[in-house]
């Protein structure tokens, strides 16, 4: 179990990783440079949204083929439009500061201008949504390996142990209750983790405490 738990929490932060990057980058473009394409962009977030987000994942997984690497890549890509939204909307609101106008009067490009001035605001919700999703990453990925797409025997993770011990939960009901345990108390300690970074890096929130 406790070896298994490197697995799982590997795999959380590798797909969140994934998605985080390329949900960034799509957003910032989408919400920073606008136009059509920050339209095409946002069309093509939410036709990935039409998708239930496990069975866009089941789809991603069965092309690329079983695997934790490919579940790792399948969870990532599903939770792109996550950030994507959350950055754009973000980005939105950022670039009609009075900064980012003096910093364009001052000469400067436009990589620059994301990299010093948007990107560092928008970092806040976005550590609060990828501490979120590292929980519900781990839960999906199990998901997954329940159903034989994702970690593959011998690999030690929570999903696939799970998936294992289903035919001897009369017999040794305990191979599928710890398993299950631990995904419930790492997901909601992730949450947990979550709701108190928002509350920390909401000003409104800080002036309170």
């Amino acid at each position: 179990m406790v070896y298994g738990a490197r697995v799982s929490l590997q795999v959380g932060l590798i797909s969140v990783g994934i998605a985080l990057v390329i949900g960034s980058l799509i957003g910032v473009i989408a919400g920073y440079f606008g136009g059509v394409l920050g339209e095409i962009l946002m069309r093509v977030i939410d036709i990935l949204l039409a998708f239930p987000s496990i069975l866009l994942a089941i789809l991603i997984v069965a092309i690329l083929g079983p695997g934790l690497t490919n579940a790792m890549i399948a969870i990532g890509v599903v939770n792109v439009p996550l950030y994507a939204r959350l950055l754009r909307s973000t980005t939105l609101q950022v670039r009609n500061q009075e900064y980012i106008e003096a910093a364009q009067a001052l000469g400067s490009g436009h990589t620059r201008i994301i990299a010093t001035h948007i990107l560092p605001n928008c970092l806040s919700p976005l550590i609060v949504q990828a501490t979120l999703g590292i929980g519900a990453a781990i839960l999906e990925t199990a998901g997954l390996s329940f159903l034989g797409l994702g970690a593959q025997p011998p690999t030690p993770e929570w999903g696939t142990m799970l998936s294992n011990a289903k035919d001897f939960i009369r017999t040794a009901p305990w191979t599928l209750t710890f398993p299950g345990i631990a995904i419930t108390m790492v997901v909601i300690a992730f949450n947990l983790m979550g709701d108190g970074l928002r509350d920390l890096l909401d000003p409104r929130t800080a002036k309170k405490m």
